[in-house]
């Protein structure tokens, strides 16, 4: 659900990681979110995405990819905190 309470439409992509194409599945918010990310580290969605695909241990990608997200956000609410 988003902030106004309507469920937001997943958009899958493909993504190359470690030499492979993979497809996640991600509400636009999670790609608008990652992609500020991206840009905060001066790198790519991509390079980003197979950061976090290096970390994720055994958990669904697009899953791991949220749980990260949210992780970034929390952080970043605290130090303004």
């Amino acid at each position: 659900m988003s902030a106004t309470g309507v469920s937001e439409t997943v958009i899958k992509r493909s993504v190359m990681i470690a030499g492979h194409r993979t497809s996640v599945s991600l509400e636009q918010p999670f790609w608008d979110a990652l992609r500020e990310i991206a840009e905060n580290r001066q790198t790519s969605v991509a390079a980003l995405i197979a950061d976090i695909d290096t970390a994720r241990g055994d958990s669904n990608l697009s899953s791991a990819i949220r749980v990260f997200v949210l992780a970034q956000f929390r952080q970043a609410a605290a130090a303004r905190a």
